[in-house]
């Protein structure tokens, strides 16, 4: 029998809690012994629960019991789950997480230690929720050359734009549905904002290129600025507008890597992508493009991901399994000024004269009386700051090539 602990009795390790204790011989079959759940933390209490007796408000009671091998950490947050976990690591407990701040903030320390105390520190999870992306990419893509990494990579957000897309809603009424549907936070700024899906790709990158890829100084953008007009000028582009997170490795070894809203055909992969449901492609030398699609967030899903890693933790209990990257301090980022793609413009009908001097006569345009709308050619970012420095924008997107 393998004792395990659960810190967090939220969405998420409710669900853990329930797996463990409502599969256990679907897990017995996988492992070859029990896994028993012995403690879980928790400030509150569940006296209605039938495992209430394993409640403790106390983490020294995990950190303390050698019986305990393993421990999920789905508090959420940075403090104090960093320094619970490395506490636990550096006791000798192998620990799993679903805390994408946490794996993006500290990752590379945690993996550190990790590897020196021969244990493991997993974290399906924290990417994909339910989606299986950080061991694909791991071990099943391992002979591919990954050339880069999109991704749809947060399920509030694409609900938002599908009822943008498909409903006609605007922006403030697909985001009190979402509320409303228990899609959203009450606060929705790291998902609206971009923030959840650049801890994502950062994980992504870090894991994929080797070297950890920090959030702070990625370029972020959200779909706060997004309109109807722009959702139905995409569709004259024969195009969605998603928001996605991208790395691609360049031939001099810097990853272009950012969060931006991007208007991506409605032939690619991605763009049938819809509600809350998360899709993640990784484009590879020999595989070419392979789609994780999935819910990627909610009880049950997350804590499937987050049970299958305890179970590689107790298959691992005296080896470790080889998921590893080494610290960095993003200077092998390229400055987002220096990226290249072409981009969406939407200005008023009044100037599309001098749209078209700008950027061509040739250039394509389409209008709705009141506006006019281009894609300009590709050319960095910082380029196509100075051409339209004078141009009064009433729109900019990204156009992806996925």
């Amino acid at each position: 029998m393998v004792e395990i602990a659960i810190m967090g009795h939220g969405v998420v390790g409710s669900g853990v809690a329930n797996i463990i204790t409502s599969h256990k011989q679907k897990l017995y079959s996988a492992v070859g012994e029990e896994i028993h759940l012995k403690k879980i933390l928790d400030l509150r209490e569940f006296p209605d629960l039938p495992y209430a007796d394993k409640f403790t408000k106390d983490f020294d009671d995990i950190l303390n019991d050698v019986e305990i091998r393993v421990v999920a950490e789905v508090m959420g947050g940075i403090h104090p789950a960093y320094e619970y976990t490395k506490k636990l690591l550096l006791a000798g407990k192998s620990v799993v997480t679903s805390n994408k701040e946490l794996v993006a903030a500290k990752g590379a320390e945690l993996l550190q230690i990790a590897k020196e105390n021969n244990l493991n520190f997993l974290f399906e999870a924290s990417v994909g929720g339910g989606i299986p992306i950080i061991r694909p990419i791991n071990q099943c893509l391992v002979a591919n050359n990954v050339m880069e990494i999109a991704g749809i990579l947060n399920g509030t957000t694409n609900f938002i734009l599908t009822k943008m897309i498909e409903d006609g809603m605007d922006f403030d009424a697909a985001l009190k549905l979402a509320q409303d549907l228990g899609f959203a936070e009450r606060n929705p700024e790291a998902d609206v904002e971009g923030y959840d899906a650049v801890r994502k790709i950062c994980i992504l990158a870090s894991l994929t290129f080797g070297k950890h890829v920090y959030p702070d100084n990625i370029h972020t953008e959200g779909i706060t600025k997004i309109t109807l007009e722009d959702v139905k000028f995409a569709t004259k582009f024969d195009s969605v507008i998603k928001l996605i997170g991208d790395v691609k490795q360049l031939d001099d070894g810097k990853l272009d890597i950012f969060v931006a809203p991007m208007l991506i055909k409605k032939s690619s992969q991605l763009a049938n992508i819809d509600n809350e449901f998360n899709g993640i492609m990784v484009r590879g030398d020999c595989t070419d493009d392979v789609v994780f699609y999935g819910k990627g967030a909610g009880s049950m899903p997350t804590a499937s991901a987050v049970v299958a890693d305890i179970v590689d933790c107790v298959k691992h209990l005296k080896r470790r399994k080889f998921l590893f990257w080494v610290d960095g301090s993003n200077e092998n980022v390229l400055p987002y000024e220096q990226s290249k793609a072409a981009m969406y413009v939407r200005v008023e009908a009044s100037a599309g004269d001098e749209l078209k001097k700008i950027f061509g006569s040739d250039i394509k345009t389409v209008s709705n009386g009141a506006n006019i709308a281009a894609i300009t050619p590709v050319m960095t970012v910082k380029e196509f700051e100075e051409k339209t420095k004078d141009l009064k924008l009433l729109s900019k997107i990204r156009v992806g090539d996925l």
